[in-house]
């Protein structure tokens, strides 16, 4: 007997997008099931009876795919060009994937891309706190006073920060590894910048356990769906 779904759920699983994004795909009236338009999320379908569309296609569940990216400076954490900027998925060519949580556009390194969106609601929600680890090099030498009100919090956007782990990577004292559980907005450069440093370089280094793998700048590489549950730290149970 074929389980029943909550329609986002469903969406989700299909990778239209992640869980939440899918709400507001159904809030704006992008979905239908058996030829009636669903407004409100919640509704439980049939997967295998059940005909959903979006916008107009019918949506299947797909084969779910994952993938590891070194993304380069100057690509974009999206899935659509609103300009004539680089966009991450043009590096993994052919695979209807997206990015799971951003990295702005002058910062490099470790970028998960999947079809994936429940697996990257649980990935990127604030409360599974999974700790992200970046190398930053910053304009000048870091004192131990600034480091400690990293470690405490500084207020960014009307907000203070979750405490951040500050260590020296190397001799020099303006290059550091820094680890945070949250994931807000450009959030490491603006944790310098609230206590008077400039960013110079930005790379992120892993999440959870997962690492780069060795891929070079632009390289990418496929991972088991298991893989990448052994390498961060939550649980996928029922994801």
């Amino acid at each position: 007997m074929t389980e029943s779904l909550r329609l986002q759920k469903f969406l989700a699983a299909a990778g239209i997008a992640a869980r939440r994004k899918c709400e507001e795909f159904i809030a704006l009236g992008f979905v239908s099931v058996n030829g009636e338009k669903i407004t409100e999320p919640g509704l439980k379908i049939n997967p295998e009876k059940d005909i959903v569309l979006f916008k107009g296609k019918k949506v299947l569940p797909e084969k779910k795919i994952y993938y590891i990216l070194n993304k380069p400076k100057g690509y974009v954490c999206s899935c659509s060009r609103k300009d004539r900027s680089l966009i991450v998925i043009d590096l993994i060519p052919g695979k209807k994937i997206f990015p799971v949580g951003r990295l702005d556009k002058g910062t490099e390194g470790l970028l998960i891309l999947t079809n994936d969106g429940d697996v990257t609601q649980k990935i990127i929600h604030p409360s599974k706190k999974v700790v992200k680890s970046y190398y930053v090099v910053i304009d000048r030498k870091i004192s131990l006073a600034d480091t400690d009100k990293i470690r405490k919090g500084v207020k960014i956007d009307e907000k203070i920060t979750l405490s951040a782990v500050v260590t020296p990577s190397g001799s020099a004292k303006n290059k550091l590894t820094v680890e945070i559980t949250e994931g807000r907005n450009r959030q490491i450069r603006k944790i310098f910048e609230a206590v008077g440093y400039k960013i110079v370089y930005l790379k992120r280094k892993s999440i959870g356990k997962l690492s780069l793998c060795g891929l070079q700048t632009g390289e990418y590489k496929e991972i088991s769906r298991d893989f990448l549950c052994r390498k961060i730290p939550i649980s996928f149970k029922n994801a």
